[in-house]
């Protein structure tokens, strides 16, 4: 009777057995669903601005992988930071210049302008590039009757947005020495000028206060001097619209300092 009951305090030990595994799976999916839960409530509103800001700032337009990365944030009104606003007015400013830049674009298109005029979006915002031979005659600062193609859209466009303004002009390296220009840079300089000065004569909306000249000769290529080809596209003038903020995903957004402007 003794080996009876032995064996049936063994019996109940065995079927009790179950309660520790049984246990420690219960924790671990307590532990997953807490998991989910924080992932869960993650701040979805500033993650979709971080991807737009990135794939504004990237793909300049065009088709991002951050559109892919995801569902877009809830509809639902929600309560802004300050960091927020800024990010958001960020976004708003880029968005402007794309308009800006696809209406030049196809003004450009319509026109046949391709070889004398183009438009890039970069981080310090819209560069509008126009060669030499579209506006002024090789070693002149005098504009040629073709800038009267130009000059209206351009100062159009410019008169539909408040941000600043920086023109500058540019040469190639040949040396150019004569009683009016004794170097590249009084030419590049004089140029910019010029052009700025015709821009803000043909539309009175543009207010003087937001725009700037500079010459920097021929310190800034975008090509080789190599070949004539490439001294052409180094004599140029560019107008650049001159983005008011900066996107920072650590700090949020900045304003943009005319010393940043034309340090860069």
């Amino acid at each position: 009777m003794a080996r009876k009951k032995r064996g049936k305090k063994h019996e109940e030990e065995a079927s009790e057995a179950w309660l520790l595994p049984y246990s420690d799976l219960m924790t671990l999916l307590l532990a997953l669903f807490i998991a989910l839960f924080a992932i869960s409530q993650t701040d979805q509103t500033k993650l979709n601005q971080l991807a737009q800001a990135f794939s504004a700032a990237f793909n300049m337009g065009g088709p991002s992988f951050f559109n892919q990365a995801g569902p877009m944030a809830s509809p639902q009104r929600q309560i802004l930071s300050d960091e927020d606003q800024g990010n958001h007015a960020y976004l708003q400013e880029n968005q402007n210049l794309q308009d800006l830049q696809a209406q030049l674009d196809a003004y450009i298109q319509q026109n046949s302008l391709e070889d004398e005029l183009s438009t890039q979006l970069e981080e310090e915002g819209l560069m509008i590039r126009i060669k030499e031979k579209a506006l002024f005659p090789s070693g002149s600062a005098d504009l040629v009757p073709e800038s009267q193609r130009i000059g209206p859209i351009v100062a159009g466009l410019l008169a539909a947005v408040p941000e600043r303004v920086l023109i500058s002009g540019h040469t190639d390296t040949d040396p150019i020495n004569n009683a009016q220009f004794p170097s590249n840079w009084e030419l590049s300089s004089v140029r910019a000028m010029t052009f700025m000065k015709y821009l803000l004569s043909i539309n009175n909306n543009l207010n003087p206060a937001r725009f700037s000249a500079i010459g920097y000769g021929e310190y800034r290529p975008i090509a080789l001097n190599d070949t004539p080809e490439h001294k052409q596209q180094n004599r140029r003038v560019e107008i650049l619209i001159a983005r008011t903020l900066s996107f920072n995903p650590n700090e949020g957004v900045y304003t943009r300092s005319d010393v940043d402007l034309v340090t860069k």
